[in-house]
């Protein structure tokens, strides 16, 4: 590598892009939740981000591989393809279209909040046992 110049810049450059590939996805995973992560995945998949018109069409991908992608399961991986569906960010008949919508979504940080992703809390007045046990210290 000494003696090749040329072949030790590319080597490094390779080598640097990568280490900073790896970085974005930590953190993308310790910061972001799995709809992000999976909007960013397509994005990136589709060519967003990079010089020149992006293709719109990602190649054929199954939702199992997006969940090893992602790091999720292939139950909510299909959840959030058909909320991107119904919210018009893609276009998904076989193959996955990615709309620029999904872009502007995930650069403003306006995904849409939805209450499938936080848990169904139940007052306390429907719980009966603990009427019972309240009784029951009384």
């Amino acid at each position: 590598m000494h003696d090749e110049h040329a072949f030790s810049d590319l080597f490094l450059s390779q080598l640097l892009a990568r280490s900073m590939r790896i970085q974005a996805a930590l953190v993308d995973q310790l910061f972001n939740s799995s709809e992000k992560r999976l909007a960013r995945i397509l994005l990136l998949m589709a060519d967003y981000g990079e010089p020149g018109e992006p293709t719109k069409s990602i190649p054929p991908i199954t939702q199992e591989t997006l969940a090893e992608m992602v790091g999720t399961t292939r139950s909510r991986i299909s959840f959030f393809m058909n909320r991107f569906r119904k919210l018009g960010f893609i276009d998904y008949n076989g193959r996955i279209q990615v709309h620029k919508s999904l872009l502007k979504a995930v650069l403003l940080d306006r995904l849409p909040e939805h209450e499938s992703q936080s848990p169904h809390l139940v007052p306390k007045s429907e719980f009966p046992l603990d009427h019972s046990i309240a009784k029951l210290r009384a």
